[in-house]
């Protein structure tokens, strides 16, 4: 429980009692519980969807669903995935670090959180209203059982800082839990589409990991949060090319 209670502080910007932030070691060792609160911030917007879409215009609930998913996490990922695209400015891989170190947001950065965000919304509002409560329920928790597998594939980019330390406290044992938590949440929710989700999630996340680490020369907390953000896309991006498709 002490790993859950990490984790949500973490990810979340649900006021538990204690520290804001837990040390990057021991949210390593909470990551087995990031698909679980993937899955309450999920359970979250599904309740959201069902209200906003009964009050609002389906472009607005979207817009608001949306809104509200990207609040409940501080925009913990957004800002990991605006300062990776920002790093690709860089001259090499330690420019390519500091440019991510910066916090103020650059033109790349600014460009890429325009369109994620354009893409989700447009993909929730789009989605057939009996499948996108449960996408919403299912996408979350699938991207965050990303972290301890890339942790575990792939070096950290310094010997210091987040992704260095959140990497050492992942055990080996961390991603087959978390991708199964993730995997029966899918199957539970969305059957065949769960596994083409939780598919295209990951493998999507390994992609865009592999994309940044090579150019910075390992991971970073940055990184990880990017991956759970092109993560989440893909899944949504799934369920409505599925729905398309299958009409």
């Amino acid at each position: 429980m002490t790993g859950l209670v990490a984790a949500a502080r973490y990810l979340t910007i649900v006021p538990f009692p204690g520290p804001v932030r837990s040390s990057a070691d021991s949210l390593g060792r909470a990551a087995p519980w990031f698909p679980v609160i993937g899955l309450g911030i999920g359970a979250v917007l599904a309740v959201a969807e069902r209200v906003t879409q009964v009050i609002f215009p389906l472009l607005l609930a979207g817009l608001l669903t949306v809104t509200l998913w990207k609040l409940l996490t501080g925009g913990l990922h957004l800002d990991g995935l605006a300062d990776c695209l920002d790093g690709l400015g860089g001259r090499d891989a330690e420019h390519r670090l500091a440019i991510m170190r910066d916090s103020r947001i650059g033109a790349f950065g600014a460009l890429g959180l325009i369109l994620l965000l354009l893409l989700e919304i447009a993909a929730v509002t789009e989605m057939p209203s009996g499948v996108r409560a449960r996408a919403l329920l299912v996408v979350p928790a699938v991207a965050r059982a990303t972290p301890p597998l890339l942790a575990r594939l792939f070096r950290p980019a310094k010997h210091e800082g987040m992704g260095a330390a959140f990497g050492a406290g992942v055990d080996a044992l961390a991603a087959p839990i978390a991708l199964s938590i993730a995997l029966v949440v899918a199957l539970v929710a969305l059957r065949a589409l769960g596994l083409a989700v939780l598919a295209v999630s990951v493998s999507s996340a390994l992609v865009v990991t592999r994309f940044f680490a090579a150019r910075v020369s390992g991971i970073t907390g940055d990184v990880l949060g990017a991956a759970i953000e092109i993560a989440e896309l893909a899944g949504l991006l799934t369920v409505s090319a599925w729905s398309h498709l299958g009409r």
